[in-house]
């Protein structure tokens, strides 16, 4: 939806056609936006990672930021964490076909901000 912004006869401004529910850009954010997301999910895409290996692969997170990182994601159904062994407990997370969809987003974001030096 396009905002408009309106001046009135005292130069005010008021914005017409305000979003009154987060955009489409403010959703996908929620989901792929937070502190180590984007991380998570790239680390996935080629293969069920064990959580001791992704805590290492993502470097400076702690283990319980990336448990609750990893607890949001499946949540939204963007990452599926399967018990592997039960003595001792041994669980792997892997990315399902929704998390998938978030690749081409990250890989394209990892693009711009190697071309731009960010």
């Amino acid at each position: 939806m396009k905002s408009l912004i309106k001046t009135d006869s005292k130069g005010r401004k008021k914005v017409l056609n305000v979003c009154a529910e987060p955009c489409a850009i403010e959703k996908g954010m929620r989901l792929i936006g937070g502190k180590w997301k984007g991380s998570i999910i790239y680390h996935l895409k080629d293969e069920p990672v064990r959580f001791n290996d992704l805590t290492r692969m993502l470097g400076g997170a702690s283990k319980k930021m990336v448990d609750q990182r990893l607890k949001e994601l499946e949540g939204e159904g963007m990452v599926l964490r399967k018990v592997i062994s039960d003595r001792p407990v041994a669980v792997t997370y892997e990315l399902t076909d929704f998390g998938k969809t978030a690749l081409g987003i990250l890989d394209d974001l990892r693009i711009w901000s190697q071309s731009h030096k960010i």
